[in-house]
């Protein structure tokens, strides 16, 4: 109450904007990456927006009865160094930036950026160990290849299981929905990488089992915003009608609690479709979601 929200530096919750790590238990960092895209380009400029959003979150999580900000020490770390247009120079840079800051023992909060930056994101945390993915998306982004290319949105799952980073037999995906190319583009998941999934339908019946199948594995968010249903989410990449509304997955994200996170991203928003900024302030309530559920467990409650 000292000053508008709307004046001061922009940074995540009206955080300080700090480069150390002591004392700290969860740094936000912008991934402003988006040359892993198929379709609409511009998430590079997702930090911003989520952060310019973030100014409307308060102290208090009336859902989860805590008070994030009491429990732990938060810090906006700022936005990795990116090499535009280069996908495997860009995963270097995010990987050195992000391994340091798992191995000194505190949670990243990532802020993207396209959907493959997350694999660099998962190779940063190899010092955990094999982590359990929760992957929150209306795509199985566990394609071979497109047109020939190894490394995007689509394909960083897939590579990451091949990668040895993700405890497949506790992962999950979680939403999926929209038209496909063939039905093996879902039940190859379960058939041939032992991925387990939820269709968007399924999530309605059964959201308790995305805690369970983590069980008491480390593990890790990647919320792909576009698991949303654009209506309440338009600034994404590559909307898919019949989702979720923005309540609906913020009260399975509020379900995850218990489970130990070793890290999140919120990824694929992109402003430029977002003109009432409704995707931004969605993925900045998201991220404080889930800064909630490692004050939960960290507080012992």
């Amino acid at each position: 109450m000292e000053s508008p929200r709307f004046t001061g530096p922009s940074t995540f919750a009206r955080l300080p904007h700090v480069r150390t790590l002591d004392e700290v238990d969860v740094a936000i960092v912008g991934v402003p990456f988006d040359t892993g895209v198929t379709y609409r380009v511009g998430g590079r400029f997702g930090p911003n927006a989520v952060r310019a959003a973030s100014v409307m979150l308060r102290p208090y999580n009336t859902n989860l009865d805590v008070k994030p900000f009491d429990v732990l020490s938060c810090v906006d770390y700022g936005d990795v160094a990116i090499v535009p247009g280069y996908t495997e120079r860009s995963y270097a840079a995010i990987e050195a930036a992000i391994e340091p800051i798992v191995a000194g023992g505190v949670v990243p909060l990532l802020i993207g950026g396209d959907h493959a930056c997350t694999l660099p994101h998962l190779r940063a945390t190899r010092s955990r160990g094999p982590v359990a993915v929760i992957d929150f998306d209306s795509h199985t982004d566990a394609w071979d290849a497109y047109f020939g290319e190894k490394y995007n949105h689509g394909t960083w799952m897939r590579r990451a299981i091949e990668e040895g980073l993700v405890d497949v037999g506790h992962s999950i995906e979680v939403g999926l929905r929209g038209s496909i190319y063939d039905a093996d583009d879902w039940t190859g998941l379960r058939s041939e990488l032992r991925l387990e999934y939820l269709t968007t339908e399924d999530v309605f019946r059964l959201g308790p089992a995305i805690r369970e199948r983590v069980g008491d594995r480390p593990a890790f968010i990647s919320f792909d915003i576009d698991v949303v249903d654009p209506a309440y989410a338009p600034g994404t990449g590559t909307p898919e009608a019949g989702g979720p509304s923005a309540h609906d997955m913020l009260a399975v994200l509020r379900g995850l609690t218990g489970i130990d996170f070793v890290g999140f991203d919120v990824v694929e928003v992109i402003p430029a479709y977002d003109p009432a900024g409704q995707t931004a302030t969605l993925a900045a309530n998201l991220a404080y979601e889930m800064l909630s559920l490692v004050a939960l467990r960290r507080s012992g409650r």
